[in-house]
């Protein structure tokens, strides 16, 4: 029964913890002092008015992860001018420490029902790199990866939405996108896929959410 549906996610912030939830593994990998990194963004908004000016729409989330990278690249006396030497720098050796335990939990569950799966990235490889991506716990049970890094088209335009529904083979009802930004989620409101806006800070919910629009 449940082969005929799918469950579609972003992958940063939704299958992995975000970057503000790891800031201890990133000082302890980059040699900073305990508490150094101080930005917060959804976690505590007060600590990171440049996550509102994101979130108001002023820059972009790109512009948001390019001014972190090069202030931690600076922290270490180095010039980062990409966002995969971050990660990379950050949270690479530690694959296991960045997969949610919620997306592990509703990953294999979906799985296991018989369920479709599909990644839909702005920036999987972009931010990650193919060889974190190819050690990444669970990547092998992905049905399907749409990663905006190799098609230029960046959610939420309309073609990135079509792209996995494409690849999924399904109607685009019997799919649910999950996404934490709510641009994205606008932008697969524009186009009728069935969707939840994901709360970082509440991670077990909106899994909860989405298996149970899937029937599960």
């Amino acid at each position: 029964m449940t082969g005929d549906r799918a469950l579609i996610l972003d992958f940063g912030g939704v299958v992995t913890r975000t970057l503000f939830e790891t800031h201890d593994i990133t000082e302890r990998a980059l040699g900073l002092a305990a508490g150094t990194l101080t930005w917060r963004g959804p976690f505590d908004t007060t600590t990171d008015p440049l996550w509102m000016s994101m979130q108001n729409r002023e820059i972009t989330e790109r512009d948001y992860w390019m001014i972190r990278t090069s202030e931690v690249g600076r922290l270490v006396g180095e010039d980062w001018t990409d966002m995969k030497t971050f990660v990379q720098r950050a949270r690479g050796a530690e694959a296991d420490l960045v997969l949610r335990p919620e997306a592990r939990d509703a990953i294999t569950r979906a799985k296991a029902a018989g369920l479709r799966l599909a990644i839909l990235s702005n920036e999987l490889d972009l931010f990650y790199g193919a060889e974190f991506r190819k050690r990444f716990p669970l990547i092998d049970l992905f049905d399907v990866i749409v990663d905006a890094t190799y098609t230029k088209i960046l959610k939420p335009d309309p073609r990135a939405y079509e792209q996995v529904i494409a690849a999924v083979g399904l109607p685009r009802e019997a799919c649910v996108f999950v996404d934490d930004q709510l641009k994205n989620i606008e932008g697969a409101i524009a186009v009728n896929l069935p969707n939840v806006h994901f709360d970082v800070t509440r991670p077990a919910d909106g899994y909860a959410r989405a298996l149970s629009m899937l029937g599960l």
